[in-house]
């Protein structure tokens, strides 16, 4: 072997050959699989989009690193499925762009944690997490109750979205500020047109106990209480397993 390796190294041509080859290979195998991703990716027929204060919502968990201690993706490991919930699914991250899916645990995995706790505990746990969590090493964000949401762009980051693949029409890429207001402000005019373009199910609240200004609390805790709530395929599945 060692006369062998001898040989390949002192031919450029043949050295050349070897490293296409074995890069060939290589690339054989990271491509190949997706040519059958779709057999991969599980259908699920009442996947909705976020909505524009959830995407909102969404920059601000990327923007403050929480994916850096918080992942969000339940493996198939039984304590793992006891402990969070039904192991997650690729088609629960179709819309995600970037995926947030993590492999650094700090904090507890967050794939499964829409409605497991009041807006209200929310609210207290970002502004102090020692007062819920006694034990929490998290940092403080008291800033984002202060912060008032910016909403003018977000039609352009609902178009960014659709791209690279997110179905948002034009209606929605058209009234995302007014959507993302209306959400938070349950009283106000617009609250209804986001229901009729996310439909019946979406939480439609102060999410941050102030209905009079929207703030980046509300964003966050809107994004925090729609994870894993998206679709039910996880949990159909699973039920589909037991029986």
């Amino acid at each position: 072997m060692p006369e062998f390796h001898r040989k390949l190294e002192r031919s450029a041509i043949g050295f050349v050959l070897a490293i296409v080859g074995v890069s060939a290979i290589g690339g054989f195998v990271e491509i190949a699989p997706l040519f059958t991703i779709h057999e991969t990716v599980e259908q699920a027929p009442d996947m909705r989009v976020y909505t524009p204060l959830e995407l909102a919502g969404r920059n601000i968990y990327i923007r403050e690193g929480c994916y850096a201690c918080h992942s969000q993706m339940i493996r198939t490991l039984r304590d793992e499925v006891e402990r969070y919930g039904p192991y997650s699914l690729a088609v629960e991250s179709q819309y995600d762009h970037p995926m947030l899916w993590g492999s650094k645990r700090t904090g507890p995995d967050l794939a499964r944690l829409g409605s497991k706790y009041s807006d209200a505990w929310h609210v207290a746990h970002l502004n102090n997490p020692r007062d819920v969590v006694p034990e929490s090493i998290m940092p403080r964000y008291g800033w984002l109750e202060r912060n008032s949401l910016r909403t003018d762009d977000l039609g352009e980051h609902l178009a960014a979205q659709r791209a690279v693949g997110v179905p948002y029409t034009d209606e929605m890429i058209q009234n995302a500020t007014s959507d993302a207001f209306g959400q938070a402000t349950p009283d106000s005019d617009a609250s209804g047109g986001v229901t009729e373009r996310y439909g019946a199910a979406t939480n439609v609240r102060a999410f941050d106990g102030d209905p009079g200004r929207v703030t980046e609390m509300d964003a966050l805790v809107a994004y925090l209480q729609i994870l894993g709530k998206l679709t039910d395929a996880a949990f159909k599945q699973t039920a589909a397993a037991g029986e």
